[in-house]
């Protein structure tokens, strides 16, 4: 059976995932990687994602720096698991998002997929987003259809839920298309906050968010943004649901403590998501977590107070590890490419019709 690599570096900018799977009648995840991303190409990817000066020569220079992380992550990968280059068909490399903004027709991924080539001396496939938004979609989840192939059941009415950054959903509804939309912020105010406030990277297991109060003016302040009135396809980034944009509603509120934003903002993070499962798909029988927001206890917690009819786990239970879900996903979409199997979903993305995704650049 053949070997595809996935790599995906996610709106959070903590690093880069990498899965290596065995793709024959069902996906196999074979090993994995991870690589923290080095403080100071975080924070030059960081300033790609507003306007600044130079951004061309700054995006090139970053997108060498990223290919040369994710280059040194699967060698090592696949010298460790004695796998030899000619043997995985190719690579699917996501790239790094610094705008995504579909109702003006474009989305930007970097990671220069001509270097990863000559880097690892495998095909890869790139540019999965862009062809999805030249059919008039939103570029955006594309992981759906990788979900409704690894977890839709016939007597069994699911969705799936990834937290990275943002947060998106997988409806899952036994003789319906699948059904999926960017719910909002998953991890990238919280993580955010914290960097402001303790100089931390992240809220490891949504202690500070607990030990906090929900401040219910703030949070119902947040949730008025028209976003999440918005029933989809829809897909967001960092240039709507920012710090800017917490300040800003801060600023027509009383002072309050660190740590009663940061559980109110645990708390948008649940209630958008739970508030947009309900009214997509009534009656849902599992919701299944991926992403690193399925490692923030609170939040998971949260969760499952907010869908007492639901049961909430996360994919470990599936036999699925929930940290590399979504670099398995961009591994089994280049395996698509290269067979012509589409890899949107219409229903999802609001595109014309079923599209190829990704631009293959041959070893």
């Amino acid at each position: 059976m053949p070997f595809y690599l996935g790599v995906m570096s996610g709106t959070s900018l903590d690093g880069l995932d990498i899965a290596l799977i065995d793709q024959g009648e069902s996906t196999r995840l074979v090993a994995t990687r991870y690589l923290p991303m080095p403080q100071a190409l975080h924070d030059d990817l960081l300033a790609l994602c507003a306007s600044g000066p130079d951004e061309l020569a700054r995006a090139a220079i970053a997108e060498q720096q990223w290919v040369q992380l994710a280059a040194q992550g699967i060698n090592e990968l696949l010298a460790e698991h004695g796998i030899t280059a000619n043997q995985v068909r190719a690579i699917g490399s996501h790239g790094q998002t610094v705008r995504h903004e579909p109702a003006h027709g474009f989305t930007i991924q970097i990671g220069n997929p001509a270097l990863l080539v000559e880097l690892t001396g495998i095909s890869v496939i790139s540019d999965f987003r862009r062809r999805d938004v030249a059919a008039g979609g939103q570029g955006a989840p594309l992981v759906p259809a990788f979900h409704q192939a690894l977890f839709a059941r016939a007597n069994s009415t699911c969705a799936v839920l990834n937290i990275g950054g943002f947060s998106n959903l997988s409806l899952l509804e036994p003789g319906r298309p699948v059904h999926g939309f960017d719910c909002g912020p998953g991890n990238v105010l919280l993580d955010t906050w914290i960097q402001r406030h303790q100089g931390l990277s992240y809220d490891k297991e949504g202690q500070w968010a607990a030990s906090g109060t929900v401040q219910e003016q703030l949070l119902q302040t947040l949730l008025s943004d028209p976003y999440f009135h918005n029933h989809g396809p829809k897909s967001t980034g960092r240039e709507l649901f920012n710090i800017a944009w917490l300040d800003q509603h801060l600023q027509s509120l009383p002072p309050m403590a660190a740590a009663d934003v940061q559980a109110t903002l645990l708390e948008l993070t649940a209630v958008s998501i739970t508030d947009a499962l309900k009214a997509a798909q009534q009656n849902t029988d599992t919701l299944l977590v991926c992403g690193g927001g399925a490692r923030n206890h609170a939040l998971m917690q949260r969760l499952a107070q907010l869908l007492p009819d639901s049961q909430v786990g996360s994919t470990d239970e599936q036999g699925v590890p929930a940290d590399w879900v979504e670099a398995m996903a961009f591994a089994w979409l280049a395996h698509c490419c290269l067979e012509g199997i589409p890899g949107n979903r219409p229903s999802v993305t609001g595109a014309r019709g079923l599209r190829v995704l990704g631009a293959i650049y041959p070893a």
